[in-house]
């Protein structure tokens, strides 16, 4: 039997299942070429839309590390442990899990998530505007939080869109894409940074407030831009797809999700399939291997920099090749996972990455100054490893759960969950240890530790779990289990086939 006669059938067995004969036979007639046409164009139009997107929240989260060299904390009357708190407060809405769960729940059942999207940006840009004109800590504190407030819901969301628009064997790539702008967001928050510096004394603001005060116009302007140019779905898109293509996204979407239940909007027991599911808890720490070190070095980046001896303007500008980086790795080791459809090798490889520089940090931080370029090299190093982690984590969560609903709450249950790495990492890098900064070194070290333990676990539970269902025939399964059965048993069907 040929690899199309294969697919045939495939689809013939999931009529009945939520697809029909015909969309069954139209999938399999839809050319190869006319598939790559298709996602070409919306490769155009909707990834980098995202990308700029999500480069602008990069900014607007880490630009505080960027104002904190330029006189914020001796400004407000700040100290180290203030700053501390001023960045983790960012973070509650994450934990509290006020946003990104319902959010996705929201934006799952909307039929243009370009409206709200755009609403949560530009919320977020006149927070951003207006941290510009703050004057003490209770009010930076009150601004940190209502700005994680209405950010925590993009992410998600964004993966969310990605997901209803490509297959799960064609997500970490664009993820990878996305996640590559908040890494060139680093790069260009301390461009940025250094240039809008130099408005120091302008209008009578200082320089750290010119940073806010422009970012937050900027953003501002980008959530109008969401509003028109974000792509809302195939249905809505008549005017650049044809009709044909547009029944072909849609089509292959309902094969796709063959072993989702069908649910009515949300319920409890959505939610609760989530929290009880274990694979999450692998993910999470896989994650964590990630947002540990990376909202803590970010957070503290330019800060390390300037203890090598440079000056405030060199420092920002220093921050740039690490991020490139990092942005360089993202990309790379997503289009090789997609590729081969498998995601743990090109998690576990940045993990070991991380492990030799934080190694690097941790026992040559303390003479800094006679080792700056194998720390400046530890930190490139730890760039390259920590942002490729969270496109393959997210990309294997939306791999293995068939079910959309269930898909959405698990992608903001993930990303809340990882998130909450941001509150441990706003506090492990201290004022008073450096530069060797022990605590944040350390504490990195750790949590890269856990996410190769968690990704080997994750792989081998799976794996055991594929082995096992391969040992049933297929008349095996049909003589135990109802058609209705299976639908039910969603991913724990022994018809599925868990990635790896």
């Amino acid at each position: 039997m040929s690899d199309k006669d294969g697919a045939v059938v495939h689809l013939e067995h999931q009529a009945g299942r939520g697809l029909s004969a015909e969309d069954a036979e139209f999938l399999s007639n839809f050319s190869d070429e006319a598939k790559k046409t298709v996602l070409r164009k919306v490769d155009i139009r909707l990834v980098p839309m995202l990308a700029l997107l999500y480069l602008v929240a990069y900014i607007d989260k880490t630009n505080i590390g960027n104002a904190k060299i330029e006189g914020l904390l001796p400004s407000l009357h700040m100290d180290g442990v203030q700053y501390n708190i001023a960045l983790s407060i960012f973070f509650v809405p994450y934990v509290l899990a006020v946003e990104e769960v319902p959010s996705n729940m929201i934006l799952n059942r909307l039929k243009k998530p370009s409206q709200y999207l755009g609403f949560l940006i530009f919320c977020w840009g006149l927070i951003m505007l207006c941290t510009g004109f703050v004057q003490n800590f209770a009010g930076l504190v009150v601004i940190r939080f209502l700005l994680g407030l209405f950010e925590a819901g993009f992410l998600p969301g964004a993966v969310l869109v990605i997901s209803k628009w490509y297959l799960p064997g064609e997500t970490q790539t664009r993820i990878a894409i996305l996640y590559t702008s908040a890494a060139s967001g680093g790069a260009f928050s301390g461009l940025l940074a250094f240039g809008l510096a130099k408005m120091d004394g302008a209008g009578g603001y200082e320089g750290w407030r010119w940073i806010f005060i422009i970012e937050g116009i900027a953003t501002v302007v980008m959530a109008v831009a969401c509003y028109f140019l974000l792509l809302d779905s195939p249905s809505l898109s008549p005017s650049w797809i044809t009709t044909d293509e547009i029944r072909y996204l849609e089509v292959r979407q309902i094969a796709a999700n063959n072993h989702g239940g069908h649910h009515e909007g949300f319920d409890k027991r959505l939610i609760l399939s989530v929290l009880l599911d274990w694979k999450m808890y692998f993910l999470i720490f896989a994650s964590w291997s990630n947002a540990v070190p990376n909202y803590a070095l970010k957070f503290s980046m330019p800060e390390i920099i300037k203890t090598m001896g440079y000056e405030s303007a060199n420092a920002q500008l220093l921050t740039i090749p690490p991020y490139a980086i990092g942005a360089f790795s993202a990309y790379g080791f997503s289009v090789f996972a997609d590729r081969f459809s498998w995601r743990m090798p090109f998690i576990l490889a940045p993990q070991c990455s991380l492990i030799v520089a934080f190694g690097i940090l941790f026992s040559k931080a303390g003479d800094i100054e006679n080792n700056m370029g194998l720390c400046y090299f530890g930190v490139c190093l730890a760039c390259f490893g920590m942002y490729p982690i969270l496109p393959g984590v997210n990309a294997w969560n939306v791999c293995n759960i068939p079910n959309p609903h269930k898909r959405a709450v698990a992608i903001g249950y993930l990303i809340c969950a990882g998130n909450a790495g941001g509150i441990i990492g706003s506090f492990i890098y201290k004022d008073d240890e450096k530069p060797r900064y022990p605590t944040g070194y350390g504490t990195s070290l750790a949590f890269a530790s856990a996410g190769i333990v968690a990704s080997l676990s994750l792989e081998f539970c799976l794996w055991t779990a594929n082995r096992r269902n391969a040992r049933m025939t297929a008349a095996e399964i049909q003589e135990k289990y109802t058609e209705e059965q299976l639908l039910a048993m969603e991913e724990k069907s022994p018809l599925f086939k868990y990635s790896l």
